[in-house]
């Protein structure tokens, strides 16, 4: 086994394309949306074992109730509270700037979902040993659909177990991402990186040397509360914020990436979820009380109140308390335009 790897738990967002299920007060990463644990839960269960240190946990003011409460007693676990969203990139700086600087991170969504947990610590495992050399390392998750709501990777040369990354592309049209999924070499970029930590404040201070001297002060300035570490909330706000793609990994020289297929979804919208759950032989699945008959392709989440179909194909019914959503599997890309979770 090679170096111990420091799980960084990224949990935000508020998941509003999942409303009225997702909500500000309890949103996605918090749900079990799919089996019986929370997509946080699931997380830390994926990043238990022998060859992981206790996760650290990144997460802000509004969700660290839910972080504590389902973080239970995780032995040596520790969380940083930001004190507002400055996306991907400052937020995996805080970590990377309070663990030794030849830590192996490993940077994990909260609220993704992964089906199959060996394959994803063998990439864990495979990555860990690339970043030992000094690589900055993505997942590159197998392209499974010509899928338009994620970017991707296109994979360079070998580079000893894993690939040089030749370019991170941006969400692609329909017509591109065909086209991506023919040619083969190219993987979705699933959030999912690997790097030693001093290696990451390296580039980060190469190419935003601004965000990486705010993080640092945020840091000297901070407090620590217990498990909890306060950063100091004047330094970060004068941060620009940015994710770790724009600020680092699309300039860096050190790219790399481990093709992994691992049963990986973002569970982005209902559509995404109605994919990665359990299905019938009908394409159908349902969470709580549901009767479909001569159904296919249906997702049926009901916090309560039975809901009976009949004849429909590729569509999706939520409930959650006094909220109905119904919608087109494809039509569920716009739930975050609606009002109400506009409004919520």
């Amino acid at each position: 086994m090679g170096a111990t790897i420091h799980p960084v738990i990224l949990c935000g967002g508020s998941g509003t394309r999942l409303w009225p299920r997702s909500r500000v007060e309890k949103p996605k990463p918090f749900l079990p949306l799919v089996g019986k644990r929370s997509l946080f839960e699931q997380t830390l269960a994926r990043c238990a074992g022998a060859i992981f240190a206790p996760p650290m946990i990144v997460t802000g003011h509004k969700h660290l109730g839910h972080v504590e409460q389902q973080l239970g007693e995780s032995e040596g676990a520790s969380i940083i509270v930001e004190p507002q969203g400055k996306n991907t990139a400052p937020a995996i700086a805080l970590a990377a700037m309070r663990l030794a600087p030849d830590a192996v991170m490993l940077v994990c969504p909260s609220d993704h979902y992964i089906r199959d947990q060996s394959a994803f610590s063998a990439a864990a495992e495979t990555a860990a040993a690339l970043a030992e050399q000094g690589q900055l390392v993505a997942f590159g998750i197998e392209a499974e659909h010509p899928e338009t709501g994620y970017g991707y990777i296109k994979r360079g040369g070998a580079n000893g177990s894993g690939f040089v990354v030749e370019r991170f592309v941006e969400k692609p049209d329909l017509e591109t991402a065909m086209r991506f999924l023919e040619e083969g070499n190219y993987s979705w970029n699933g959030g999912i990186f690997a790097f030693q930590a001093g290696a990451f404040v390296e580039e980060l201070t190469r190419f935003r040397p601004e965000m990486a001297k705010l993080v640092r002060q945020s840091i000297d300035r901070g407090e620590e509360d217990g498990v909890r570490f306060h950063p100091d909330a004047a330094s970060f706000a004068q941060i620009e914020g940015d994710s770790i793609d724009y600020a680092v990994m699309e300039s860096t020289g050190k790219a790399a990436m481990v093709p992994v297929a691992m049963g990986w979804s973002d569970i982005g919208n209902w559509q995404a979820l109605r994919d990665a759950s359990e299905r019938d032989s009908s394409g159908n699945a349902a969470k709580g009380r549901a009767e479909l008959v001569d159904c296919s392709n249906v997702l049926v989440h009901s916090d309560g109140p039975r809901v009976s179909a009949i004849g429909l194909d590729d569509i999706i019914v939520v409930v959650d308390g006094d909220d109905v959503l119904v919608t087109t599997a494809t039509g569920a890309q716009k739930v975050g335009d609606l009002k109400g979770a506009k409004s919520q």
